[in-house]
C-alpha cells in the first residue's frame, strides 16, 4: 500500500498540529520513504511527532525548489533524523533568490542555510537538471518546460542577481515527484511555479503514460487571473484525473473555483491529510 501524509501546509486539519506558509509531504511505499520539502521552520518535526511518524525512517529527501518556505525546515529535519541522507534537487536550489517588485524592498527568500552546514548534519546533495529515479516507483520530473499558452512566469515577482544586476528568476529548479502505480500515475507538486498543467504534460511525456490518477500539492494559482484557473480546470478534466488535492500556493479564490467545478474529485490537502492508495481505491482522511 502507498501512504501519503502532508506534514506541513498553510492550514492544519487537527488539534495539536502547526500550520505555516510552506509545504512538506511524506510518501511511504514498500520500497522507499521519500520526504518532499521540509516546510518553513519547525512544523514538520512538530507535526511528525504529533502524528507518530518517525523521521528516521525517511530514506531520501527531495526539494521541489529553493524557496525558504519549502527548505527552511531542513536543518530541523536533519537533526531529527540524525543520519546521513541523500537530498535530491536541481542545481539552482542552493542559489540566492529574492522576491518583491520594489528593488529596495526585495526580500531574500532563498534556502536559509549553507550547504556546508547541512552536510555536517548528514546531508549529501544529488543535484540534477534531469529526472532522477529515487526508487522502483518514484522519480522526479527534472526541469519542467513551459508549453501551455496560459501558464507564464511573472517577470516582476521573483529575482536573482547576476553581476550586480537584477534578473527575473526563471525558477528552473521547480520540480515535482512522480509515483508509478498500476492504474496510473500520482503526481506530488511542490509549488508548480512553471504551471500545474505544464508539469502534468511533462510527466506524461517523460513516463510515456497518459493516465494520471491523482495530483496533490501546490498549484500556484494564487493571484492568478480567473481565466487561467478555468483553463487549468478544463485541462484537468480533459486528463480525467480522479483526485485533485490542493495545497499551499493554490490560493483561496482558485481553490474555491476548483472545488465548485471539480466536485467530489477535489479536496483540500492540509497538514494532517492522510491518503491511502491501493490499485483499486484512493482513500483521503
Amino acid at each position: 500500500m502507498l501512504k501519503i501524509t502532508t506534514l506541513s501546509e498553510n492550514t492544519a486539519d487537527n488539534l495539536g498540529l502547526l500550520a505555516e506558509w510552506g509545504l512538506s509531504i511524506l510518501i511511504e511505499t514498500g520500497d522507499a520513504n521519500i520526504l518532499l520539502d521540509t516546510g518553513q521552520t519547525m512544523s514538520v518535526t512538530h507535526n511528525a511527532k504529533a502524528l507518530g511518524i518517525d523521521l528516521k525512517k525517511v530514506d531520501k529527501i527531495v526539494l521541489s525548489h529553493g524557496h525558504a518556505d519549502h527548505t527552511g525546515g531542513l536543518m530541523n529535519v536533519l537533526k531529527a533524523m540524525g543520519k546521513k541522507i541523500e537530498i535530491t534537487a536541481h542545481p539552482d536550489v542552493v542559489g540566492a533568490k529574492y522576491a518583491g517588485k520594489q528593488e529596495d524592498k526585495r526580500q531574500n527568500v532563498a534556502m536559509p542555510f549553507r550547504v556546508q552546514e547541512l552536510e555536517k548534519l548528514g546531508a549529501h546533495f544529488n543535484l540534477s537538471r534531469k529526472p532522477v529515479k529515487l526508487s522502483a516507483d518514484i522519480m522526479t520530473t527534472g526541469e519542467v518546460p513551459m508549453v501551455t499558452d496560459f501558464e507564464a512566469m511573472p517577470a516582476d515577482r521573483f529575482f536573482v542577481k547576476e553581476e550586480g544586476k537584477w534578473q527575473a528568476d526563471e525558477l528552473n529548479d521547480d520540480l515535482a515527484l512522480i509515483i508509478n502505480t498500476k492504474p496510473g500515475l500520482i503526481v506530488v507538486l511542490g509549488c508548480s511555479h512553471h504551471g500545474m498543467i505544464n508539469t502534468l504534460y511533462h510527466v506524461r511525456k517523460i513516463t510515456g503514460r497518459s493516465e494520471i490518477r491523482m495530483v496533490i500539492g501546490g498549484c500556484h494559482l494564487i493571484n492568478s487571473p480567473v481565466e487561467r484557473v478555468y483553463k487549468t480546470i478544463d485541462a484537468l478534466k480533459e486528463m480525467d484525473i480522479q483526485k485533485i488535492g490542493v495545497s499551499h500556493c493554490t490560493g483561496q479564490e482558485g481553490a474555491s473555483i476548483m472545488a465548485q467545478a471539480l466536485g467530489d474529485r477535489f479536496f483540500y490537502n492540509n497538514a494532517c491529510t492522510r491518503i491511502d492508495v491501493t490499485d483499486t481505491e484512493i482513500k483521503v482522511d
